[in-house]
């Protein structure tokens, strides 16, 4: 009777709970609030041509600017020595990325215990691998409302004898996950990857935090706030993905089959993002293949072109960022901001980085123009003098070259191949860079 009596009044408290918390303000109505503003701007539109904000994808519009420069510290001294870099300028160039675009990582976030759910033998590979599948519980203990499960699929060539590199690839999940791929892009990228001796994870980031503005309060950073709102110097979506490539690496660590020291991670649009932001902030990764990454990734967001920062700001992406990142589409505008794409991409220095986009001119919104290409080659260019400092090379030009054509003289490169928003057509490319002996290792 009792156990009845407790399961009725569970019925009765749950939908109350629930009404509560859907009249209570969202984070982007709260963090308005807490910040103080009152009007904010709208964002770039990708696909009604007669909106009054349709994008901009006219390259003598796309506006002039002053980039930070990356090598000038905050107290206005010329950053000459990597000491001087490590030391000083990196620290606060990461500063401002943490508190400004992306938000920190709480020193509260629960620790993830790994578990191994299963394995198989992937069907239709071109080499014959074992995929184990994982689990990794956070811990709920303080908050046990919430439940957070990272899912993540090690894959490796089987009968490996010694370590192997591993690609963290951070995967979108759904029907279009294992389509074939279209002709001329190059054979299918995990075959690649496994034919070169290499495994590969494919981690899902929303099993980490929803892509989803109206769920802040659930996920990993739901978790560690115990259910309420986060602060605005507080990680959004981009960083919490990250996070969880760094819970990955976790694991894979524990694995002697995994050489510790050749592990990387890959992202595409929104993934790329989060794949550069792990870059930035996980010394651990020792190279990346960022594609189409777009605004909040490679992409100078001083440019008015495709994607803007009112995007980024907007209630529907705001997740992706800090909430004190919502000022700059507001009262704030991208001249204001502390820091640009070009040094997201230098704190992914010496370490080597593909930075990767495809064709398109905004005529075709399936295309990859709404990413910027050209501002993500500039951002490019102008992180090559931090690559310089630390002796990994510059990117060898100032010039966007032709489709197809990689650039690069060091561990910082550049290629547009020449299909849409895709990454497939540039895996080969990338492991033909990577493989090359470019290799730099975080001092």
């Amino acid at each position: 009777m009792r156990r009845f009596l407790r399961a009725s009044l569970a019925l009765l408290i749950i939908p109350f709970i629930a009404e509560k918390v859907s009249a209570e303000p969202s984070d982007y109505q709260r963090m308005l609030e807490v910040l103080s503003i009152t009007s904010v701007r709208p964002g770039a539109e990708g696909f009604n041509r007669a909106s009054p904000n349709f994008a901009n994808f006219d390259e003598t519009k796309a506006g002039s600017y002053t980039l930070p420069d990356p090598l000038v510290a905050a107290d206005g001294t010329a950053v000459k020595t990597p000491k001087d870099w490590w030391s000083k300028r990196r620290p606060e160039i990461a500063e401002l990325f943490e508190r400004e675009i992306y938000g920190r990582v709480p020193k509260e976030v629960p620790a993830v215990r790994w578990e191994m759910t299963g394995a198989e033998v992937p069907p239709a590979r071109a080499v014959k691998a074992v995929t184990t599948h994982y689990i990794g519980h956070a811990d709920n203990s303080a908050y046990p409302a919430l439940k957070v499960d990272i899912v993540a699929d090690v894959t490796l060539p089987a009968g490996v004898k010694g370590p192997v590199p591993v690609m963290i690839v951070l995967t979108f999940k759904g029907p279009w996950e294992n389509m074939p791929v279209p002709a001329g892009q190059g054979e299918d990228w995990r075959d690649q990857l496994l034919k070169a001796g290499w495994g590969y994870v494919e981690y899902v980031p929303t099993s980490v935090q929803a892509d989803d503005p109206k769920k802040l309060r659930e996920g990993i950073i739901g978790l560690t706030n115990r259910g309420g709102y986060r602060t605005p110097d507080q990680w959004g979506a981009l960083r919490a993905w990250g996070w969880g490539v760094s819970r990955v690496i976790d694991l894979l660590s524990t694995d002697k089959r995994v050489d510790a020291r050749k592990i990387g991670v890959a992202g595409h649009s929104r993934y790329g993002k989060a794949a550069l932001v792990a870059m930035a902030f996980e010394p651990r990764l020792a190279f990346g293949y960022i594609s189409s990454s777009g605004a909040g990734g490679a992409k100078l967001l001083r440019r008015n072109f495709g994607e803007k920062l009112e995007n980024l700001s907007g209630e529907g992406e705001h997740h992706w960022m800090a909430g004190n990142f919502i000022a700059y589409g507001g009262p704030k505008t991208a001249a204001d901001l502390p820091v640009d794409g070009h040094e997201l991409i230098a704190l992914a220095a010496p370490r080597p980085v593909l930075i990767s986009a495809g064709i398109g001119d905004g005529t075709n919104p399936m295309e990859d123009a709404w990413t910027d290409q050209r501002g993500m080659f500039l951002a490019t260019v102008a992180a090559s003098p931090v690559y310089q400092l630390l002796g990994a090379g510059a990117l060898g030009t100032t010039e966007m070259p032709a489709v197809g054509t990689l650039v690069t003289k060091g561990a910082l490169a550049w290629r547009q191949h020449p299909f849409g928003h895709t990454m497939q057509p540039n895996w080969e490319t990338f492991l033909t860079f990577v493989r090359s002996g470019l290799t730099s290792q975080h001092p």
